[in-house]
């Protein structure tokens, strides 16, 4: 999946009409903690509170342009990019249908909702939610969103452009997994400037299916993907995203539910900033390999901070071991 800069800009554009640029700032606390320079990249400050908002508008535009009459949209999600492309449907008018699994974050629902999408409940986690999607869509003749997909990916490469832009030097950024158009997004956009700045991909230990894809070199999905994560909740991987990380990223770390809980109460107390659990991955990561990264100036990607107030609560009360 090559994507030259002009088409980079291109989308990025589009994607400045609605979201501003998001701030990446070197906090001193996390720097001295990690013993090298760190950089967190905040997409938990775009309008939906995370980075998927990018390639909701760069792909319902591309849609609208190419199906003018079309009747509406389905897509699948544990919440960020469910909210993605409410927004993106409501800013062009088109009608989304949002499938969640059941248990899904109340607070993410409700968020959906608000941006006018009509919300399903349906399956155990989000591949379940995913195939219910994909017979809806058929059903009632939607147009079915991908996770992940090319124009997703063109979205989400403008906040690795705005990181490499605002910090070109960098030795090496750590970016949590999904579905994968958020890495794949980075690693689109490092390319597109030439640099050599090492990509790291970042899984939950509850759910692997990248980290054991990526170490098989072929897909290998699992049985369950039970993690407070939602945003990394995956268990069967993308065959296109795998191929580009396997090919593109140095490597992938997996972490523990305790160090991303860790991660968010170190994220609140040193900067402020609230992170779901995806949002916390890349800095348990980069703490996970601080051995390593001693003098480098290192990028950790917040991905999102859309987290349940009760379960933040119960994450903040929780004691770091000394």
């Amino acid at each position: 999946m090559m994507m030259d800069l002009d088409t980079l800009e291109e989308a990025a554009a589009l994607v400045y009409r609605v979201v501003p640029p998001t701030p990446q700032y070197c906090w001193p606390l996390l720097s001295r903690r990690l013993g090298a320079e760190l950089w967190v990249k905040h997409e938990n400050h775009t309008p939906i509170g995370a980075f998927k908002i990018r390639g909701g508008l760069v792909y319902l535009d591309a849609v609208r342009r190419s199906q003018p009459d079309i009747h509406g949209v389905v897509t699948a999600t544990t919440g960020n990019h469910g909210q993605s492309i409410a927004l993106a449907a409501t800013q062009l008018r088109v009608d989304a249908t949002i499938v969640v699994p059941f248990g899904n974050s109340i607070e993410k629902n409700r968020a959906m909702a608000g941006f006018g999408a009509r919300l399903v409940e349906a399956g155990r986690d989000f591949q379940a939610a995913f195939e219910h999607a994909m017979e809806l869509a058929e059903r009632e003749k939607r147009h079915f969103i991908h996770s992940y997909d090319p124009l997703l990916v063109r979205g989400v490469a403008s906040y690795g452009l705005e990181l490499f832009r605002a910090i070109p030097d960098l030795d090496v950024v750590y970016v949590p997994i999904g579905l994968g158009s958020g890495i794949s997004g980075v690693i689109a956009a490092r390319e597109a400037l030439s640099l050599a700045t090492e990509i790291v991909g970042v899984v939950a230990a509850n759910a692997p299916t990248y980290a054991l894809s990526f170490a098989a070199g072929a897909p290998v999905s699992t049985n369950s993907a039970d993690t407070m994560a939602g945003g990394l909740a995956v268990r069967v991987p993308n065959p296109e995203a795998l191929d580009i990380i396997r090919r593109s990223a140095a490597r992938i770390v997996t972490v523990s539910e305790a160090e991303m809980r860790s991660a968010m109460r170190i994220l609140f107390s040193d900067t402020h900033n609230v992170a779901e659990g995806a949002g916390a991955a890349a800095l348990a990561a980069a703490f996970q390999e601080r051995g390593r990264l001693a003098g480098k100036r290192v990028a950790v990607i917040q991905s999102g901070g859309n987290i349940d107030r009760a379960l933040f609560a119960e994450v903040l009360a929780e004691q770091d071991a000394e």
